[in-house]
């Protein structure tokens, strides 16, 4: 079994609880930015897979005390559980693709099918580069830490279409139930299939920002129990939660999750996150990805990750960008991160 690489061992300690004498920085990555960074033309990245481990390879190199995650991501942007639905995919050349979502009225979402990872959609080609890559294919030391799923309401909104989710969640609340136990199961079996896979994993990574949309009553009825469902599927592991859409109204309901760190909105406070979520819960955030890390200095994003630690006080804290890292952030503006938190 390798050793856990530092930057790795500073986010576990984090995500668990303690303080790491140096403040882990976690940067969620993926083809929204790689590409552009790189270089790359977006469907390069996804059909090159020689490229693609080396656009990953060179940010390990990089960046050596950045944990990348979920690391070496086995992605087709938003695709990956919504194709197994019947959901078109729509391909670009300079950013992720699109999807859209089926014209399939609420009466008829009870009877989804229950797709099959190892058969539906593109997570059996996810599954078996995973395969690859752990077979032998990931250089030594390198192993893929995070097993990784968009959440059951995300991928609900790119079936279902966002704005007749949204409706639903408020006009056929049982329809709405019906069609997310089956994406709750479907995004459980796939995170099981990749942690099969996995040698040396640590946790999983949920992405889900649909919650944050609805008021406190639906969250409670349509979005606390099917996340908690997958949540309490991984007990033992790091759990993520990754969620930055502005959810002031939610902060005490996200407290009550039951996993270990929650990536936050850059719009919604440290200080009042902390206040209202409780020691339990690791933040992390919470440098705006967009004004500060692209449109801004690197000085001026130094400084505002130097702010961020001063406001996130005495709890489990990762230095991180407010959501994922956007399209045009730089090397400077990673470089300005991993200075603010001293290493």
């Amino acid at each position: 079994m390798s050793s856990l690489p530092q930057p790795w061992q500073d986010l576990a300690a984090a995500a668990r609880g303690g303080r790491p004498d140096r403040v882990p920085v976690a940067l969620i990555v993926d083809s929204p930015w790689m590409p552009g960074f790189f270089g790359m033309n977006t469907l390069d990245f996804f059909l090159d897979t020689a490229a693609w481990l080396n656009a990953y390879l060179e940010l390990a190199r990089r960046f050596p005390t950045v944990a990348f995650l979920p690391g070496f991501w086995v992605e087709y942007g938003m695709a990956n559980e919504p194709s197994a639905f019947g959901a078109r995919v729509v391909w670009h050349a300079d950013q992720p693709p699109a999807l859209r979502p089926l014209a399939l009225p609420p009466a008829q979402w009870a009877d989804l099918p229950q797709p099959d990872p190892e058969r539906d959609g593109l997570m059996p080609l996810v599954l078996r580069r995973l395969e690859r890559l752990e077979q032998g294919g990931l250089p030594e030391p390198h192993r893929i830490r995070f097993a990784a799923a968009r959440g059951p309401l995300a991928v609900a909104a790119h079936v279902l279409g966002m704005m007749p989710f949204l409706e639903a969640t408020a006009l056929e609340p049982e329809a709405t139930s019906a069609a997310l136990s089956i994406f709750t199961d479907t995004v459980i079996a796939f995170l099981r299939a990749q942690l099969a896979r996995l040698r040396e994993p640590l946790g999983i990574l949920l992405l889900d920002d649909l919650p944050g949309l609805l008021s406190p009553q639906s969250y409670d009825a349509l979005a606390e129990p099917f996340l908690q469902r997958v949540f309490d599927a991984f007990p033992g592991r790091i759990r993520i939660y990754h969620n930055d859409t502005p959810c002031p109204h939610l902060l005490t309901r996200i407290g009550r999750l039951r996993c270990e760190a929650w990536n936050l909105s850059h719009q919604v406070g440290l200080a009042a996150a902390r206040a209202a979520v409780g020691p339990r819960l690791a933040l992390m955030g919470n440098v705006a990805p967009l004004d500060m890390l692209v449109r801004a200095t690197p000085a001026r994003a130094g400084a505002e990750a130097r702010r961020c630690l001063r406001e996130a006080g005495h709890g489990p804290f990762i230095l991180s960008a407010g959501g994922g890292l956007s399209p045009g952030t730089t090397a400077e503006h990673i470089d300005a991160l991993v200075r603010a938190a001293g290493h």
